[in-house]
């Protein structure tokens, strides 16, 4: 039995969800590809996979199998990259999750000038907020809006953005504007739900001192948009970051409050499983945004 053959097929079918369309990508039979399966769970001694009329799925020997079949076939076909070319040329299938709002402001208009640049790339982003687990659920690489990052993988700034604390000129004239963070407890607030500390806000004076409050809501969201969309129309006071609001400070929708107080900055990384091992396209991928990121980023304008 050809077993890097047998991994190949083994990840395609995994891949397209079926023996019929793993065949037709593979350009082979359904039948090659079913008797292929069975000789590598008869050489493992194990059955891989589920498989009934209506689906399929891996057991728990083929979920531990996949990952490292995937990482094999993908390492191999650079391999031949490199065996066929002076220089390899990054491609396949190039998983990627970000952050639902900085994916569509910061992120989209980038993408057609990769593709232009590394054509044989084949994106697949998918815009989440929650944080997701960069192995379990197949990503290649992750942009994350951290202040602390993550000790389980490897990472890359690519830019920082600041925390700003905000309100409406209509809410203003409503309610008048905070002068000290404990003046918050008086407010309407709007805070974010994915945030560790929600309603508990923390600021640093000018001497460096924390200043921390726990702040009453009228709105809880789990989306950064929705809290601007309700800051906008006058429903309360929100923090969020520069990348998301920046340009409403600078337009006056928005006005900055709490002079002589920050929130602790927060940095925008590229998050990847492993250093060892790193693939072409996923290598090509964080330089192109390193480039991308490397001067002051737009929303970094005075506000």
């Amino acid at each position: 039995m050809d077993r890097l053959r047998a991994m190949e097929v083994f990840v395609e079918v995994v891949r397209k969800n079926g023996f019929a369309r793993a065949a037709d990508a593979l350009d082979t039979s359904p039948a090659n590809v079913t008797r292929i399966i069975s000789d590598l769970e008869s050489h493992l001694g194990t059955r891989l996979l589920n498989r009934s009329s209506r689906k399929m799925s891996l057991t728990e020997s083929g979920e531990a199998l996949y990952e490292r079949a995937k990482s094999i076939v993908e390492e191999m076909v650079e391999v031949e990259a490199i065996a066929s070319s002076a220089s390899m040329q990054p491609r396949g299938l190039l998983r990627i999750n970000a952050p639902l709002s900085f994916g569509i402001l910061h992120l989209a208009p980038l993408w057609p000038k990769f593709k232009a640049a590394y054509p044989e790339v084949e994106l697949e982003i998918a815009l989440i907020d929650r944080v997701v687990d960069i192995v379990e659920e197949g990503y290649d690489l992750a942009i994350r809006i951290s202040r602390v990052g993550s000790t389980a993988h490897a990472a890359r700034k690519l830019a920082t953005s600041h925390n700003i604390i905000c309100a409406s000129p209509e809410y203003l004239r409503k309610h008048g504007a905070p002068v000290l963070p404990s003046d918050l407890v008086n407010h309407h607030c709007i805070v974010y739900s994915y945030s560790p500390t929600a309603d508990e806000w923390s600021f640093l004076d000018e001497k460096g001192h924390v200043h921390s409050v726990k702040v009453p809501y009228t709105m809880r969201t789990n989306n950064g948009d929705t809290a601007r969309a309700a800051a906008l129309a006058g429903a309360g006071i929100i923090w969020q970051p520069s990348f998301l609001i920046g340009a409403d400070l600078r337009a006056g929708r928005l006005v900055q409050l709490l002079p002589g107080y920050r929130m602790p900055d927060i940095d925008v990384l590229a998050m990847y499983p492993s250093r060892r091992h790193l693939s072409a396209k996923v290598r090509v991928m964080i330089d192109f945004l390193v480039e991308e990121f490397k001067d002051t980023p737009p929303w970094e304008a005075d506000h």
